[in-house]
């Protein structure tokens, strides 16, 4: 076989093939013109697992190389929270390709102009001989932000200080019914209201139980609200840890629990779901015991576990009695002043398209009242037009620990920012979009993206709430592979706009709207200019929606599949489209609907297709070794007698992502 043959067949140049083969264990020189079939063949079989053998080894070779520029002393380095995989490798002075590769190998596919957070730099860190330290000055911003209510509080004068309900914040795996025991706790059918029952952003709502008032804050469960569990356990005195008695301690129960752990507030666990036949209390407490280190009360532990059933209501009185118990233990932490200026964090935030900028606050300290100016680091967020509590009516005032929606705001503040009333710098409206990340989209880099060769799924994010679009984006990220990655072009709130289109036609990207709406001209406008919008209220049918996609992306691979050999006896009939010819099978097996290669003597002639096989001038499937057969062939009529068809399938392997 020619090798230029062999290299069309392998879709590789031929050049390039003469320089692997070596490599692989062939010895072909470099100015070999043809190869013998047997070595041929093998080349075509074994080809797929050659590559990527070929492939492993460089890479390795390469980090080995690379390995050569890695500091010799452990080397210290200074980084903020977030940081660029480029700026990241010019501060370590270590090659970005080498940067890239630890990534890799710890599952983050990324380019050099993507973001990482402190903890993966942390964690590749150790393998480039690298110490790892969050920069002084972003810590001390961090500190400063985190502390602001402690020195609020710490500046109250003893006599002034208050009690206040506690905060309790409800956390646990997705499905083991968080929701549906606040549901059971407020008598309101919160679940029905929710796409697929699942608690698509953060809500805070007040109960009474014996005269006491408890705020619970209830968190999403899906893995894609991790973000937005972290920022509820925050303001939270006091977390209950949901876990189903029929389902056990599973991944997001751990992953809450160290949320929990982290955040420093006393806890107990509802043992949900003790109503199924399949419920094992016993059980449940073992893997509690097992995977998190608690110790229930009943066995000698710390631990309060009470087992209720948030669809029966079974426990629901025992659960609140805990919780006003653990409040009274901490109630030297539960104190605040309600005549001071308001105090407090943004648990939810979005955009209306008739009233603006809106937000849910928990006051943390102090009274807030209609028409306080809010601020937010010194910058004026707007004055309080309305306030909503959680029921949707309006109020004159909220107290601490307590949850309200706030009208009137000119700028839209980010989940987990703290407002504080007082004074501060007015900003023109036209500086509110580069403050704000809310009205208008947020582009994620202004460099330019890099073609590293991997097909790339660009998307344009629109959310109803400023958690969700973290949420989706953070969710997305996760389906990146090295096969196919999702690059977020941008991302916003409210409804889709004619900005939006524009950055979708011009970067080839889909809309994503998660509970967002279009306008009539919008609808008119994403037709005419062919851009893809595609709008959700299920966040699990918009990731499956992305991972479909992003598997139309990905190349399969061609396998090539010999089959036999016929060497041509006769030609019956040319035309100018194919031929039929006759013949005797040499070896293998000859299969109707297959593809062939022409060969003359040791020369290709041309490639055609196999559409009709007879035998004894029947039709048949299939043609053994040492029988006659008739052909019909499709394509160029160039054979002659005594050329031999080699007859083979190509089989498409997908690679599912």
């Amino acid at each position: 076989m020619n090798i230029t043959e062999l290299a069309r067949i392998l879709r590789i140049p031929p050049q390039e093939l003469r320089d692997l083969l070596p490599e692989m264990g062939f010895m072909i020189g470099q100015k070999a013109i043809k190869v013998d079939n047997n070595t041929a063949k093998k080349i075509m079989k074994d080809w797929p697992r050659l590559k990527r053998e070929w492939e492993a080894k460089k890479a390795a070779a390469e980090i080995k190389k690379q390995d050569e520029v890695l500091p010799k002393e452990r080397k210290t380095i200074a980084v903020p929270k977030i940081i660029t995989v480029r700026a990241y490798a010019e501060l370590a002075g270590i090659p970005v390709n080498r940067v890239l590769a630890e990534l890799m190998k710890n599952g983050v596919f990324t380019s050099i102009n993507e973001k990482i957070d402190f903890d993966t730099a942390a964690i590749i860190g150790e393998n480039l001989n690298l110490d790892v330290q969050l920069a002084e000055a972003k810590i001390e911003e961090d500190e400063r932000e985190d502390k602001k209510l402690e020195a609020i509080l710490a500046s109250e004068e003893e006599k002034d200080l208050q009690d206040r309900p506690p905060v309790v914040v409800v956390m646990g795996h997705v499905d083991h019914g968080k929701t549906k025991l606040l549901d059971s706790i407020r008598s309101t059918n919160v679940v029905a209201g929710e796409a697929g029952g699942i608690t698509q952003h953060i809500g805070a709502y007040q109960i009474t139980c014996n005269d006491s008032i408890i705020t619970f804050i209830d968190t999403p469960g899906h893995e894609a609200f991790t973000a937005m569990r972290s920022r509820g356990a925050k303001v939270a005195d006091i977390a209950i840890l949901v876990v189903a008695a029929d389902d056990g301690v599973k991944q997001q129960t751990i992953e809450a629990f160290r949320i929990i752990e982290a955040a420093k507030i006393p806890y107990l666990v509802a043992i949900n779901k003790i109503d199924k036949p399949t419920a094992d209390i016993n059980k449940t407490k073992q893997e509690l015991s097992t995977h998190l280190n608690i110790t229930p009360e009943d066995w000698g532990g710390k631990t309060i576990c009470v087992p209720i059933s948030a669809k029966e209501g079974t426990g629901i009185k025992e659960l609140l009695d805990m919780v006003l118990l653990l409040a009274e233990t901490e109630a030297a932490n539960l104190k605040a002043n309600p005549k001071a200026d308001a105090v407090g964090t943004v648990i939810e935030s979005n955009v209306d398209k008739a009233a603006g900028p809106l937000a849910t606050i928990l006051v943390q300290n102090g009274t807030l009242r209609v028409g306080d100016q809010l601020c937010f680091n010194e910058i004026i967020y707007g004055k309080v037009k309305s306030l909503k509590n959680y029921k949707g009516k309006e109020v004159a005032e909220a107290g601490p620990s307590t949850p309200a929606k706030i009208l009137g705001l000119k700028i839209s503040p980010a989940v987990g920012d703290i407002l504080n009333v007082g004074e501060g710098e007015k900003v023109k409206v036209k500086k509110i979009k580069t403050i704000s990340q809310a009205a208008d989209i947020v582009p994620l880099s202004t460099d330019e993206p890099v073609d590293d060769g991997i097909p790339k799924f660009n998307v344009v994010i629109k959310t109803d709430f400023l958690g969700t679009a973290e949420a989706v984006e953070e969710s997305l990220m996760k389906l990146n592979n090295e096969k196919v990655r999702v690059c977020v072009i941008s991302k916003g709130l409210g409804y889709i706009t004619e900005g939006d289109v524009k950055r979708a036609e011009d970067s080839g990207a889909v809309i994503l709207g998660f509970n967002v709406k279009m306008s009539p001209a919008i609808e008119t406008l994403v037709r005419e200019r062919q851009v893809t919008t595609k709008i959700f209220s299920i966040i699990y049918d918009l990731i499956r929606y992305v991972k479909e996609e992003m598997q139309l992306l990905v190349k399969p691979e061609i396998n090539r599949i010999d089959l036999g050999r016929l060497k041509v006896l006769a030609v019956f009939r040319t035309e100018t489209d194919g031929q039929i010819v006759g013949g005797k099978v040499l070896d293998g097996e000859l299969q109707n609907n297959s593809l062939i290669d022409i060969k003359r003597g040791d020369d290709f002639i041309a490639s055609g297709k196999l559409v009709r096989l007879q035998s004894g001038k029947q039709d048949v499937d299939s043609v053994s070794k040492d029988e006659e057969a008739g052909i019909k062939y499709e394509g160029k009529p160039v054979i002659a007698v005594d050329d031999i068809l080699e007859v083979y399938k190509e089989e498409k392997i997908i690679n599912k992502l």
